[in-house]
């Protein structure tokens, strides 16, 4: 085995400042500056911070869609005497504007083929966005439901049963014709996490219940001094994103 080696600029800070000084000298046109007039678009507290969204119509949801993914969270997070269940958490209000915009989208991956099935560490290799996702698994889903459960769906269903298809269907023992349903339910086990515990701006995650539960201090400037006092109660309230 090899010694590390370290990698050592020989331009140093100095000899860059200088360097770049001479070049301005020999061609004083890379000096030129354009001169703004006005005043700059600055202000405190500025930054471009997101929408906070409000609980009402679906943006992305058809309403029997919203109402059949609120059963679906609520059955993969059930309320407890710590939080209420992932429905009244906002879970799938949260997913469902994070569907509508770029995340809906794919706008931030690659989305070009050749498409291979991946190893569990590479996630979904598909041309499927997570919104093309949910459109096609969640029709299947109702009618296969419907045919199961003598025409009732799911929302119907005793907890019992509902969890029952749940599990069935992280098990890979439901069968929706092309769609990969264990995908399906491992991409919305994952948005239903990322709405319980995001910043409530988002939609999910009312009151801050997660965060209060995990003693999460939220969008706090500072709180350093606590990083390193393991196993002690964060004496603060949690702090969201929008400006109450």
């Amino acid at each position: 085995m090899t010694a590390k080696r370290h990698y050592r600029n020989p331009f140093g800070r100095r000899a860059f400042l200088l360097g770049s000084a001479a070049l301005l000298v020999a061609n004083p046109g890379l000096a030129y500056a354009r001169i703004i007039k006005g005043e700059l678009p600055w202000w405190p507290g500025a930054g471009s911070p997101p929408d906070q969204v409000i609980a009402g119509d679906w943006v992305f949801f058809t309403p029997e869609e919203g109402a059949l993914v609120e059963a679906m969270v609520d059955r993969l997070i059930p309320a407890d005497d710590r939080t209420p269940g992932g429905k009244d958490m906002g879970c799938a209000v949260f997913i469902d504007h994070q569907l509508a915009g770029s995340y809906g989208r794919s706008e931030w991956l690659y989305m070009k083929p050749p498409f291979a099935k991946g190893s569990p560490q590479q996630g979904q290799q598909s041309s499927l966005t997570p919104a093309a996702r949910y459109r096609q698994f969640l029709p299947a889903f109702d009618i296969y439901v419907r045919k199961a459960y003598g025409g009732r769906s799911f929302v119907a269903l005793s907890d019992k049963d509902k969890d029952a298809i749940l599990s069935n269907l992280e098990g890979g023992k439901i069968a929706l014709g092309s769609v990969d349903a264990v995908a399906f339910f491992e991409l919305l086990l994952k948005d239903t996490k990322e709405g319980f515990f995001s910043d409530p701006v988002y939609g999910g995650n009312r009151n801050m219940a997660a965060w209060k539960m995990i003693g999460f201090p939220g969008a706090r400037y500072d709180y350093s001094d606590w990083v390193d006092r393991h196993n002690e109660r964060y004496p603060l309230p949690p702090i969201g994103i929008a400006i109450n």
